[in-house]
């Protein structure tokens, strides 16, 4: 076969709606579980016996997980069949979501949540698993509509967590999304087709390379920093909003926070329109909007007083604001990441993601504590400060 023909069958090469929607589906329903305590930190830190200031572990020790899973498992989306990885991946999050839900105390909760964390970076081989399916010339839009659907399940989370939170207990949250693990897992056992890498190195040489990467790819050193601040920012606001709105200031009910987070999700269309942009070449202005976006919807919050109503509905906007900016600049980040090489693709996307993921571990710590110490003043301001410190590094590219 000659080389213009292997090329006409790489532009005809494309992904199906359906499969794109199998992806988008699964990459949801798995990032979701890294969500869903976010905002029952309060519920589930009054039965546990968590102290005020340790309520931020709640989420961040699910995101310490992450980020380890990150660095030591998604790496092997260059080295082992994907679709066999990502199911032993579910399997290690449905056991961690077992274990959250019949935890009798702090520290066994603590622990699947770490388990619960590891697994769920299964999400992170399919996307690169969706960016290889797609020839170049739409990865981006293939990449933007897997990850809307990954948008679509970290916002929805909240609100669902908090409606069945509201109707039964914190714990029907996690059985229910265990439930859900194990439907997915079999679905997706019979539709992805399988996905042999190429890499031929061990898992150690795996591993080491990552350094090399990480110190060697501009590219991947900036977008992942960008994305800390900014995903830092994102763990912040909806760690200490539930909190806020709960609170003597507003005094909204479960429910009444669910319906809140609802709101987010309209950010998730960002993800799709940030993927055409970046086919376009239109990154550097996408991100630029992006992180005054994020910025912008902590400035808001200041513009009524708290408590009233005209407050709540501009933190409301705020909230779908920052999840616009967040969900845009993650999907400009893995477009441009993705085209720097196939054959290291899984690590790079581990790298990007444990990264900002680890920005994320940092901002819900310290929200949890600013908003002990100074209430929403200090905790927005700290929010502001992050996307704006990404801000002047952009500004240097």
């Amino acid at each position: 076969m000659t080389d213009t023909t292997l090329g006409r069958l790489s532009e005809r090469r494309t992904v199906s709606t359906g499969m794109t929607f199998l992806l988008a589906a699964a990459c949801g329903l798995i990032a979701a579980n890294i969500y869903y305590a976010q905002p029952l930190a309060g519920p589930i830190s009054e039965a546990l016996g968590f102290s005020p200031e340790a309520t931020g572990l709640i989420v961040t020790l699910t995101q310490i997980g992450y980020g380890a899973g990150l660095l030591l498992l998604v790496p092997l989306g260059d080295l082992v069949e994907n679709r066999r990885l990502t199911l032993a991946m579910i399997g290690v999050a449905t056991l961690g979501l077992l274990g959250a839900a019949l935890s009798p105390c702090a520290l066994p909760f603590l622990l699947a949540s770490l388990f619960i964390g590891v697994g769920s970076v299964a999400v992170q081989v399919l996307v690169p698993y969706a960016a290889h399916l797609a020839p170049e010339a739409t990865r981006g839009r293939v990449v933007g509509n897997v990850m809307s659907g990954l948008m679509l399940g970290i916002m929805l989370a909240r609100p669902v967590s908090s409606f069945i939170a509201e109707l039964s207990s914190w714990q029907t949250v996690f059985f229910v999304s265990a439930a859900a693990m194990i439907a997915l897992a079999l679905v997706l056992r019979h539709a992805l087709p399988p996905r042999v890498p190429t890499t031929k190195s061990g898992y150690g040489e795996l591993l080491a390379s990552m350094a090399k990467l990480a110190m060697t790819t501009p590219i991947l050193q900036r977008r992942a920093l960008y994305h800390a601040c900014l995903f830092g920012a994102f763990s912040l606001f909806w760690t200490t909003t539930p909190l806020l709105l709960a609170g003597p200031e507003f005094r909204l009910s479960q429910g009444g926070i669910a319906l809140f987070a609802l709101a987010g999700v309209a950010g998730a269309v960002a993800a799709p329109i940030a993927g055409r942009l970046a086919d376009r070449g239109w990154t550097r202005p996408a991100t630029a909007l992006a992180m005054l976006a994020v910025a912008g919807a902590f400035l808001i919050t200041h513009l009524a007083p708290t408590g009233s109503k005209l407050a709540l509905g501009i933190l409301t906007a705020a909230a779908i604001v920052l999840d616009f900016g967040v969900a845009a600049n993650l999907t400009l980040g893995q477009r441009a990441i993705f085209a720097l090489g196939a054959e290291f693709r899984s690590r790079l996307n581990g790298l990007y993601m444990a990264t900002f993921f680890a920005g994320g571990a940092i901002g819900s710590a310290l929200g949890g504590w600013a908003y002990a110490q100074g209430g929403w003043t200090l905790t927005s301001w700290i929010g502001f400060a992050l996307p704006m410190a990404a801000l002047v590094y952009f500004a240097t590219e």
